[in-house]
Order: C-alpha cells, then sequence, then structure tokens
C-alpha cells in the first residue's frame, strides 16, 4: 500500500535534537529496502503560489493557503505493508523529533 508522508516543521520541537536520526541514513535505509519510492523538500511557503477558481474567475495567492504556524516542507512516497510499517517508517524519520510527520493512504483505483 502507497502512504504519503508529509513532512511538518513543528513549533515545539523535541528538546533533544541530538536524539533525531540523520537525514541522509534514514533516506538510504529506506530507499535501499524500497520503502521509500521518492521524496523532496520543498521550497520556502513563501515561494508557493495558491489556486482557485470561484465562479469562472482565476484567483491567485502568493503564499500557503492555510495561515498556520506549521508548514509543511516535504514529502516522501512510501510503499508499505500497512499502517504498522508505515508508522515504523515515520517513527524513525528525524522530523518525527523536530516536526510531525502525517500519513495519508493513497486511493488507488
Amino acid at each position: 500500500m502507497k502512504y504519503m508522508m508529509l513532512v511538518c516543521t513543528d513549533t515545539q520541537p523535541d528538546r533533544n535534537p541530538d536524539a533525531a536520526p540523520d537525514i541522509e541514513k534514514w533516506v538510504a535505509e529506506r530507499d535501499a529496502n524500497g520503502q521509500r519510492l521518492t521524496g523532496s523538500r520543498f521550497a520556502d511557503p513563501s515561494a508557493a503560489t495558491t489556486v482557485r477558481v470561484r465562479d469562472g474567475e482565476l484567483l491567485l495567492s502568493d503564499g500557503p493557503f492555510a495561515e498556520t504556524k506549521e508548514v509543511i516542507v516535504g514529502f516522501d512516497l512510501l510503499e508499505c505493508a500497512d499502517l504498522d510499517e508505515a508508522v515504523e517508517v515515520a517513527r524513525a524519520h528525524p522530523m518525527a523529533y523536530a516536526g510531525r510527520i502525517e500519513l495519508r493512504p493513497l486511493v488507488e483505483d
């Protein structure tokens, strides 16, 4: 099953940043065992453009749509047997210590 793992910043990171695993090691291990299909960091939220169409009119806004202190900073597409495996992958990610991880199963047609 495929899961989108959204990597988010947090205003209250873990008090001990040294406890977080190394990101390069996390990526290499997940790529090697086939759990991580692809992933990337995002540009700064100020580079975002929000696109909406209302009453046939195109509305563009600079920046992310949501006004929030949390920001999605990257993603990884995972291939896992089930949610339990996806949770184990996410809990080993460094941003689980410094931010938060959101897992979303993909709907496959």
